[in-house]
């Protein structure tokens, strides 16, 4: 017995352990070893010794080893079972990315289906308002194409030209060739006109199939409704990426609707240019947002690039005056770029976005001479001071030239060339907008220019910000839109017409701040606040502010919003309608007509007569001829006017009552008064400006139907806005 026991014991000096290889498969294996395992052990197995050598039963001590290894080996079992169910360090990385990248896919999703809902809400109620202004589905065609106001309603004449045209080629070749709209001449009205939109909507209108589906004018609308859903999609979007949280895309649509006087012209005049445009524009400011952060992967970063590309050739290509808008986005990026801003390979891209849409946008606009000159390009290729006193100059001029041009003070006499009203500065702050806004502004300026002193000092810029650090000035995307509204801003408090480009994004960079956690830590960062965490309170208000807001303008404008889609308007021109029966079933296919442009305007669309100008701007000739045919309110000779209008070939001259006796104007910019100064029939005394000329005024004599004036005109329709006179292509002298 005692041999066993000893026997046993030198056994146990030879006890084998496990090793468990945890990198790639999981590999098992013993490992024997002659030497103890502890020192514990050692002396366990010496007292053990001693007992076995002083028992007399070894068959104890041979059971009471085997009992104690059996102990220490379900021990070790135990712990090696509990090791292989912890996870390891890779796993439990692979399981918070797989939850991060689940939570970013949630808020994608419900931010792309709130952003989408917004967009889709507001073409809606667009659709839902202009059908309780106008009675739009109950009226007739000619009643309909009247409610396009603002001399728009040409552009809608070229898309019901090309849905009759016998196919698409052929409408394109005639409207190349048109010879049918300004008398004496054959014009390229896609290149004069810009009328892509019309080109593309009348070409899905065909191959959609849409004929017997809808009716030509409600599909044409429908497309600009669709259109101003992507434009508040977009404002949603840049709101929501800069501030990180979707209430601010919200907060900014809500801000867009309930500014909609000061934010769009859709509502009034439809088929103009700029309701075509700007919606690109503004997919183009989203795209041109997500690209300058810092804070996106390569994959995000190509889209934004492709899409900023594709909205910015787009932007180009339907209107005339988009590169004027692109310089002034080009001056912004130009100030991120001096100082050093933003990384110069985004620059390289943005530049090369530019100069490629340049490029596609002249050969597909006829060689457009207007893009070679425009100050876009000047900027791109350096020469943007030379391009600034070459406008200083063209501005003197317009001044020395303001009491003797007709058409440049018409032109100066828009309303989009006045200074905005207190009216507008007063709805602004009413929703709340304004105050917070030059909050958000002076916030976002002072950080930015605590980040330009920085760069000038040789401090880099830091990549990766944290909330605590309290840096709104620092994000490129955001430094950005405090240039671009400030641009934006300074030229709005000078033309009213910039209203509608600054405006919304003051709703979109407002919503950003309030909702931003960034900004609020900003601020507090400069009070050092010590009672509670800025970064907490930042939190806090970052919620509570856009909420109070929200529930604000819930209160206060929901009512007014519904009561616009309840309440029945009513819009009816009789005299107008009357006017345009009486062109289309009297006068002759080959009949000309003079006007003024905004109702030669209709005058084409109503029905299809030749007309002597059209309500377009951006052209010199058609300016002049617009003048030519305002001298029947001037006070000039009937042998004078009746010669200006033979030569151009003019059959008919309408003479509208609202602009002969006109008094809604301020004096010197009515069109009478612009008249006699451009004719010298003006004479000044003590300040006062006198007209003054040994004939009466043409629009008034006329009416007194007595020679010489019947001689050369007869009058063959009247009503109480409009009288229609016949040029006498024989002239009758009678006393």
């Amino acid at each position: 017995m005692s041999w066993n026991c000893c026997e046993s014991l030198d056994m146990a000096e030879l006890r084998c352990r496990k090793i468990v290889v945890k990198e790639g498969e999981e590999e098992e294996h013993q490992q024997c070893e002659s030497e103890p395992c502890s020192e514990n052990f050692t002396m366990d197995k010496v007292s053990l010794k001693e007992k076995c050598s002083e028992d007399t039963d070894g068959a104890t001590c041979g059971v009471q080893e085997k009992e104690k290894e059996d102990e220490e080996e379900k021990d070790e079992d135990k712990k090696e079972e509990a090791d292989s169910q912890k996870p390891s360090p890779v796993k439990r990385n692979r399981s918070a990315c797989r939850s991060v990248m689940l939570q970013s896919l949630v808020k994608l999703f419900f931010g792309c289906l709130a952003a989408v809902t917004c967009g889709m809400m507001y073409a809606v109620y667009l659709y839902t308002y202009h059908e309780r202004k106008f009675w739009f589905s109950s009226r007739q065609e000619l009643e309909r194409e009247i409610t396009f106001q603002g001399g728009s309603g040409l552009y809608y004449y070229y898309y019901k030209h090309m849905l009759t045209a016998p196919s698409f080629e052929r409408g394109i070749y005639e409207l190349m060739r048109d010879n049918r709209t300004v008398s004496g001449q054959t014009i390229n009205a896609v290149e004069r006109l810009s009328l892509y939109p019309e080109l593309i909507t009348s070409l899905l209108y065909r191959i959609t199939g849409s004929q017997d589906v809808i009716e030509p004018v409600y599909f044409y609308i429908g497309v600009v409704f669709g259109l101003q859903a992507v434009y508040v999609t977009a404002l949603f979007v840049s709101s929501w990426v800069m501030s990180g949280t979707c209430v601010a895309g919200i907060l900014a649509v809500a801000w867009y609707v309930i500014n909609r006087p000061d934010t769009t012209k859709v509502d009034y005049a439809i088929p103009l240019r700029d309701n075509w445009a700007l919606p690109y524009f503004s997919c183009q400011v989203a795209a041109l947002t997500g690209f300058l952060s810092n804070n996106i992967n390569s994959a995000s970063e190509m889209f934004c690039y492709l899409l900023m590309s594709a909205t910015t050739f787009t932007f180009i290509l339907v209107w005339e005056h988009s590169h004027y808008v692109l310089f002034i986005q080009g001056l912004a990026l130009f100030l991120l770029d001096s100082f050093d801003l933003v990384p110069s390979r985004k620059m390289a891209d943005i530049h090369k976005v530019y100069l490629s849409s340049l490029f596609l946008a002249y050969v597909l606009q006829f060689q457009n001479p207007a893009l070679l000159s425009s100050p876009l390009l000047s900027l791109l290729i350096s020469s943007v001071l030379a391009r600034y006193f070459q406008v200083e100059r063209a501005s003197d001029l317009l001044c020395e030239t303001k009491w003797q041009d007709f058409v440049t003070n018409r032109l100066l006499c828009q309303e989009c060339f006045q200074t905005p009203s207190q009216d507008f500065f007063l709805r602004l702050t009413q929703a709340s907008v304004l105050p917070f806004y030059l909050l958000v502004l002076l916030i976002c300026l002072i950080s930015t220019l605590q980040t330009i002193y920085r760069r000038l000092s040789g401090e880099p810029m830091k990549m990766n910000l944290r909330l605590e650090d309290g840096r709104i000035g620092e994000q490129p995307e955001v430094i950005y839109h405090v240039f671009h509204t400030m641009l934006f801003g300074a030229l709005a408090m000078v033309f009213e017409g910039m209203k509608y480009l600054w405006t919304p994004y003051v709703c979109m960079f407002t919503a950003f701040g309030v909702c931003s956690p960034e900004l609020w830590v900003t601020l507090f960062r400069w009070l050092r606040l010590k009672s509670i965490h800025p970064v907490v309170l930042a939190l806090i208000l970052s919620t509570a502010v856009p909420t109070i807001i929200g529930f604000s303008l819930w209160r206060e404008y929901f009512p007014r919003v519904i009561a616009e889609l309840s309440e029945l308007q009513e819009f009816y021109d009789p005299d107008t309608v009357e006017l345009m029966n009486w062109i289309k079933t009297h006068a002759p296919m080959a009949a000309v007509f003079a006007g003024s442009p905004q109702l030669l305007g209709s005058v084409k669309l109503c029905s299809g007569w030749t007309v002597t100008s059209l309500p377009l701007y951006s052209d010199i000739d058609l300016l002049r001829r617009s003048e030519d045919t305002y001298q029947v309110y001037a006070m000039r000779s009937a042998e004078d006017v009746y010669k200006i209008l033979s030569l151009h070939k003019t059959s008919y001259v309408i003479i509208e009552e609202s602009l002969c006796n006109e008094l809604s104007h301020t004096k010197g910019c009515r069109i009478k008064d612009l008249l006699d100064i451009a004719n010298s029939h003006v004479v000044y005394d003590k300040g006062e400006m006198y007209s003054f000329s040994k004939h009466g005024r043409f629009c008034h004599e006329i009416k007194m139907n007595y020679s010489p004036y019947t001689n050369y005109f007869s009058r063959v329709f009247w009503n109480r806005s409009y009288h229609v006179y016949k040029v006498n292509s024989v002239i009758s002298f009678q006393y």
